[in-house]
């Protein structure tokens, strides 16, 4: 016995179309069409205005209320202009109900462009003073303003759907109801038609700045996060060699340390092998904590991490780059903990780096302080006395003149160096001179027991 499955035929296209089309129509014009929605105080906190005092910005923020309220003071008045009594009732309701809908537009826009549209066959009723067909002079600037001051209250489709919904009432009337031509109906079309192309011109324009704002911060953050997640990441790559080193060390000599003993006792020989145990479980758990930070494509260095004694090396190298540099060193020369020298070896790269990119033609000078309680670096430059490059370094070219050297805004070299200091427990301060330069300085407490044991 077989079972046969009947499947609905699917939509076409066109019939999708018109669908989504008809629920954004609803969505637009009835959803929430009585919906109380008072028109707020407009924040002149930015734009031209904003320089005006406190007082004269807070009286002015009823400024979009008092002009769709002069808006309906003119309607009324056109009104009472093409009648031939002001006091007859019908006239009343004539000039009223127009400027009635153009003061609901604070209040309930949806509503009013609804009131506008319905009222006008009766208006123009009324107005039977000579009018045009199907709108009354009055109830023709009052759907105008209605239009445009709906528009600015709602989104740029909704003008769309105004627009045709009053191009199928104008149709209608002058088709099958007007019999006087096309009459006034063709030149609100028009009218409202400019008029809601420029609200919908700049309300998109408008959008696209703030979306805009909007992915340049977030742009921004991201890139921050970024810097700092990489520059932890070469932290921790650098961290796991020194560590890793040190660790397979101390596994070599734990299980060397024996052999040195000449009939070493068993309780020493299970001591050697306990420490290599640790030894080796400590490093395979710190290479998979680790070592996830690696890229697959991630190659560890041949030649060892640079420290401080290479800072010689450094110098000559950044001076044939161009850059004048001296270098002076006070205090005991000692060998610190490789990780306090590898840092401040890095410092003093990005430092001089950052000198280079942005102080063209200026002097620095790098100071190394061995002190009692750690290490003291200062690195300092004085005023640019080039311009940056644009085609070799786009980046960093400023407009208009040279920006301060170790940009403090997106730059990665003053975040770098924070990173590692904020690991070594140190204290840091980037800032610029009164003689127009830029001054680094560095400190990293170091411990006696942490100390390096001299060879």
């Amino acid at each position: 016995m077989t079972s046969t499955r009947t499947t609905e035929p699917s939509r076409s296209p066109e019939l999708r179309l018109t669908l989504k089309a008809l629920g954004g129509l609803r969505a637009d014009l009835f959803t929430d069409a009585f919906a109380y929605r008072p028109l707020a105080r407009m924040d002149l906190s930015r734009g031209p205005l904003r320089f005006l005092p406190e007082r004269i910005r807070d009286e002015l923020g009823v400024l979009p209320h008092l002009v769709v309220g002069v808006a309906a003071m003119i309607v009324f008045f056109l009104g009472i202009a093409q009648a031939d009594s002001p006091l007859n009732p019908a006239v009343l309701v004539y000039t009223a109900v127009p400027a009635a809908t153009v003061v609901l537009t604070l209040i309930r826009p949806m509503l009013a462009f609804w009131a506008s549209l319905v009222s006008t066959p009766f208006i123009a009723f009324l107005g039977r003073y000579g009018g045009e067909w199907p709108w009354a002079p009055n109830s023709f600037a009052a759907h105008l303003v209605v239009l445009v001051v709906v528009a600015l209250r709602t989104r740029p489709r909704t003008a769309g759907w105004m627009w045709l919904v009053t191009a199928g009432y104008a149709l209608f009337a002058t088709v099958l109801i007007g019999a006087n031509g096309a009459g006034d109906a063709v030149a609100l079309l028009f009218t409202a038609g400019v008029g809601l192309l420029l609200v919908t011109t700049s309300q998109v324009r408008r959008q696209a700045r703030r979306e805009v704002t909007a992915q340049q911060s977030v742009t921004a953050v991201e890139r921050s996060k970024r810097t700092l997640l990489e520059e932890r990441t070469t932290i921790a790559r650098e961290l796991h060699d020194v560590v890793a080193h040190h660790m397979s060390v101390v596994a070599i000599q734990a299980e060397a340390a024996p052999y040195r003993v000449e009939n070493p006792p068993p309780e020493l020989e299970q001591a050697f092998v306990t420490i290599r145990e640790n030894a080796v479980a400590a490093l395979t758990e710190l290479r998979r904590i680790l070592g996830v930070v690696r890229a697959e494509d991630y190659e560890a260095p041949d030649a060892p991490q640079p420290t401080l004694a290479d800072l010689d090396a450094l110098v000559a190298n950044v001076r044939e780059a161009g850059l004048d540099v001296e270098k002076a060193v006070t205090g005991a020369v000692r060998e610190l903990p490789q990780g306090v020298e590898l840092s401040a070896y890095r410092i003093v790269q990005e430092a001089l780096s950052n000198v280079l990119r942005h102080a063209p033609g200026a002097a620095a000078r790098v100071e190394i302080g061995y002190v009692l309680g750690g290490l003291g670096l200062r690195i300092a430059n004085g005023p640019a006395r080039g311009l940056v490059n644009p085609a070799r370094h786009p980046a960093t070219a400023p407009q208009g003149g040279l920006r301060p050297p170790h940009s403090m805004g997106a730059g990665h070299g003053i975040t770098g160096m924070r990173e590692r200091v904020t690991m070594l427990g140190g204290e840091m301060t980037a800032e610029a001179t009164a003689d127009g330069g830029y001054e680094v300085t560095v400190f990293v407490p170091v411990s006696r027991d942490r100390e390096e044991p001299q060879p």
